[in-house]
Formats: C-alpha cells, structure tokens, sequence
C-alpha cells in the first residue's frame, strides 16, 4: 500500500474531537444560545412572578429586568463561545469554574456599565450598592454552574446513542455481501488487470480502516470525499455501466472542501445507500447526482438517486436497517451542532434525495514535525 504523503498527515488525532473533552458550552451554537435564553428568562420571569402583586406588575418588572438580563447573557455566551475554542488545552476544573466565573464577572461589568444611566438607578438601586451587585453576581454564577452542568449531562447523554450507532454502522455498513461480492469482484480482476485489483484491494483496505474509527472522529471533507470515490470505485467494478455518478459543485472552493470539517462516515453511508436502494435494483444505468454547496458558513450537501416505488426497494419499502442508518446520523448530527445540523429526506419526480445541512468549521491543522 503506497506511503502517505506529508500533505496526507493531517493526523486523526489533530481532527478527531471527542464532545467529553470539552464540558464548557459552546455558546456560538444557536442551540445553546436559546435553552440558555429561555432557562434564564423563565427563572427570572417565576422569580419576578411570585413577589408581584399583579399580573401587569409582574410583566413591567420583567421588562424592566431584561434590560440587564440580556446584555450579560449575551456578553456571557460570547465569552464562553471564544472560550470553548481552546478548553481542550484547560482541565475540567477549570473549565467548570470559569462557567461559573464568567456570568459573575459579566454581570458586575454589565450593572458598572448601567449604572450611569438615571433610568437604572431609578428601577435598580438596589443593585447599585456594592452588597446588590454581589448577589446579582452570585446568582449569574449558580446559574452558569446549572447550565454547565445541564450541557455536560446532555453531551453525556449521548454517548451511549454514539456507541450503538457505531456498532450498527459495523454491522450495516461493513455487510458480508458487500464484502463478498467487492472480494469477488477483485478476484475476478486479477488475472486480467492485477493493477487494477491492486487497487481495489487498497481501497477497500482504506474503507475498513475508516470504518472502525471511533463514531465520534471528525475529519476533512476532502478526505471524506476521497473515501467516497474508493467506495464508488469499488462499486463501479461490480455494478459496471449501471454505476453512474454525477460529483457537482456550487459555490465551494478547494480550500473550504480542505478544511471543511465534517463527521467521520457522514456522507459514505449517504451514497451507499443510494447505490443499494437507487442503482442495484435498476437494470438500466442509474445516475447519482452529489452536490456539494457551501454558503452563509454552511455546507450542505445533497444526494439524489433514482427512486422507483414498484421496485420494492423504494423509499416507502425501506428496510429497518436504511432508516436506522439515517437516523444515525441525525443523532451525530444533533450531538456535534445542535440545531443548526439537518438531515432531511424527499421524494419527488422519481428521484430520492438526501439533504444534509451543517455549519462550515475549519479542521485543525497538525503541526508538521521536524525531521531529526
């Protein structure tokens, strides 16, 4: 098997990203953003609810609250957004505590900054006083502890889905008739083109390797691609002419398509199952169309395969075994970006399509290594 290049050795552990290496929340995540929203106006909204004497009162205070309730979560959430970049390099203690210390900090600066306007003063003198500030500050700090924890058990959550989701890409993916015929196919190659059953040999090498990473490794669209095409070469030499796939592009230079990062074994299980479901069931050539697009910080990527309803391997007669795997990956999707991740499915004018939409994160790149 050829030696990979230094431009290869972008190395897994440089990508992969484990979600309980990190316990601070991601407060650029929009998921995050609105639990933490509606959790802190709620409270706060119970809170000015109960030592209220009237329904209007209670909604004049709450008003008049959010005036400094807003401003410190989103100064907050900021914070903790720049922050969630580089808590890899903190221990978990640390990152605990500065969930904790930010919010406090945050809202001390954000009632200093208030206090210099007559309407603060006049609706919240209390908190002007040094003794006032304190509590409000203790009070940000439980609440930045609570939600820390909340997300810490939510992420924690989701393990268990990530394990069982590998497992069931072991069993569904790696399929022993796959195995069979991609093997026999290459036997049948040897003889007559042995450098091209070489190659699939490496490439269904390569597939393997990939699929026993860990379901929670993160690497580069452009490797993920490059996996795709050993997958589709090695279908190519089973399925022959009836293989026919379309790669098209819109909107997305080869520097996003390079650093792009994106889920391990997101987009090959997508076009796997357009080729059992759209293309081996079909006698004639069958085109499967990928689109890869990238706008507003988003990639989103499309796959369309033929769909026909009589073949009794339609999208209605799906397998259990088909809707597992996608929502499988609508369970990685919804771990690793909340919601700013979709996977969607349609049918219509014949086709199936698969749309997958998640945010454009650039993949850290490894350090090169000196030569000794």
């Amino acid at each position: 098997m050829p030696t990979p290049t230094p431009s290869d050795q972008i190395t897994d552990s440089a990508l992969v990203q484990q979600p309980s290496a990190v316990v601070i929340p991601d407060g650029c995540n929009l998921g995050v953003v609105f639990r933490t929203l509606i959790a802190v106006n709620l409270a706060v909204l119970a809170a000015i609810f109960l030592r209220s004497d009237s329904l209007m009162a209670a909604v004049n205070g709450f008003v008049e609250s959010a005036m400094l309730i807003e401003p410190a979560c989103f100064l907050s959430l900021a914070i903790l957004c720049g922050l969630h970049r580089y808590a890899r390099l903190l221990s978990f203690f640390v990152q605990r505590v500065l969930c904790a210390l930010v919010p406090a900090l945050v809202t001390i600066a954000v009632i200093q900054l208030l206090s210099g306007f007559d309407w603060f003063l006049n609706g919240f003198s209390h908190l002007s006083a040094v003794g006032g500030a304190s509590l409000a500050a203790l009070v940000a700090a439980l609440f930045g502890s609570a939600l820390q924890h909340y997300f810490e058990l939510r992420a924690r959550a989701f393990s268990p889905v990530l394990v069982e989701a590998r497992l069931q890409a072991l069993q569904a993916r790696i399929r022993p008739h796959f195995l069979f015929n991609s093997l026999n196919a290459v036997l049948s190659l040897i003889r007559t083109e042995p450098r091209r059953a070489e190659a699939a040999l490496e490439d269904l090498a390569d597939l393997i390797r990939v699929l026993m990473r860990d379901g929670r490794a993160m690497t580069t669209l452009e490797k993920e691609i490059r996996l795709c095409r050993q997958y589709l070469s090695i279908e190519k030499i089973r399925l022959g002419e009836r293989l026919k796939v379309q790669w098209e592009r819109a909107g997305i230079s080869d520097e996003v398509i390079f650093r792009a990062q994106i889920p391990t074994l997101l987009l090959q299980p997508l076009i796997e199952n357009a080729v059992h479901y759209g293309v081996e069931p079909s006698t004639e050539p069958a085109l499967i169309r990928i689109q890869l697009s990238h706008s507003l910080e988003r990639i989103e990527i499309v796959i369309t395969n033929p769909y026909n309803p009589y073949s009794g391997k339609g999208v209605a007669a799906l397998p259990e075994g088909n809707q597992m795997a996608l929502e499988n990956i609508r369970e990685r999707l919804a771990l690793l970006y909340d919601v700013e991740a979709q996977l969607t499915t349609t049918t219509r004018l014949g086709q199936f399509e698969v749309r997958a939409v998640f945010p454009y994160v650039k993949a850290a790149l490894a350090k090169p290594q000196s030569s000794r």
